[in-house]
């Protein structure tokens, strides 16, 4: 079992910047590929970026490229997003996924989690 849990989601002015952490815990023996999605009132979810275990991959949707920058530090089982130049259409809910393998009585197992949750308002 891994859990997930976001913090760094907040109130922001349009062209500001925050920053949101994930910090994966339990029986993990190996986090592959971590992201960040985020849904909007009345829109489905959607991927915001992921990268891979080692950073050797990293995607982005289009709406955030070269505004927003992903990293992981493996050591902390921690993924960060910085989010600068925030537009209101940023607004959402963001969550964190991780994927990977457990570790449990000697047999690993592959996971899949999600965090709760963090609000990011951007306003105008």
């Amino acid at each position: 079992q891994v859990q997930l849990v976001e913090s760094g989601g907040g109130l922001v002015q349009a062209g500001g910047s925050l920053r949101l952490s994930c910090a994966a815990s339990g029986s993990i023996f190996s986090i592959n590929a971590m992201g960040w999605y985020r849904q909007a009132p009345g829109k489905q979810r959607e991927l915001v970026a992921t990268i891979t275990q080692g950073g050797g991959r990293i995607n982005y949707a289009d709406s955030v490229k070269g505004r927003f920058t992903i990293s992981r530090d493996n050591a902390k089982n921690t993924v960060y997003l910085q989010m600068n130049s925030l537009k209101p259409e940023d607004t959402a809910v963001y969550y964190c996924n991780a994927e990977g393998l457990t570790l449990t009585y000697g047999s690993t197992s592959v996971f899949t989690s999600w965090g709760q949750g963090t609000q990011v308002t951007v306003s105008s």
